[in-house]
């Protein structure tokens, strides 16, 4: 299932600079793999699969990306590690519309937007930050 939006949007660079059609899905097959359980074409999963919540998270711990810390303590066989504040600037969260990946800075800073799709995310993730990201 693909969100609606109000607007059309150009294409835009994704993974690997690939250019992406305006509500075109997120291929699978040519992005980084997501893991999770029950995911759909733009990484929702079984946990959290309202029409907003297509992010997917790389886990500091190993490295995958996972829809969710949910599908992580299911799937991984170990706990999440807390991505400290000094690794903001590395890329790591995925946007399941278009497939751009965003430093943990871009993507605390987005407004709950893809800064290159303009797809919006679930403005309730924040309450989960925590389990992902350093906190003052």
């Amino acid at each position: 299932m693909q969100p609606s939006r109000s607007e059309a949007r150009p294409s835009q660079p994704g993974y690997g600079g690939r250019e992406y059609e305006p509500n075109e899905v997120l291929d699978i097959r040519t992005h980084p793999p997501v893991l999770g359980l029950d995911l759909d074409a733009q990484t929702r999963c079984v946990h959290y699969n309202s029409p907003l919540d297509i992010i997917a998270i790389k886990m500091r711990c190993c490295g995958a990306y996972y829809a969710c810390k949910d599908c992580h303590e299911a799937l991984a066989g170990h706990a999440i590690e807390v991505r400290p504040v000094a690794e903001w600037d590395r890329l790591a969260v995925l946007c399941g519309a278009c497939g751009v990946e965003m430093s943990v800075r871009q993507y605390l800073e987005c407004d709950n937007a893809c800064p290159s799709c303009h797809a919006r995310f679930n403005p309730g993730c924040r309450t989960h930050y925590h389990y992902y990201f350093e906190t003052a």
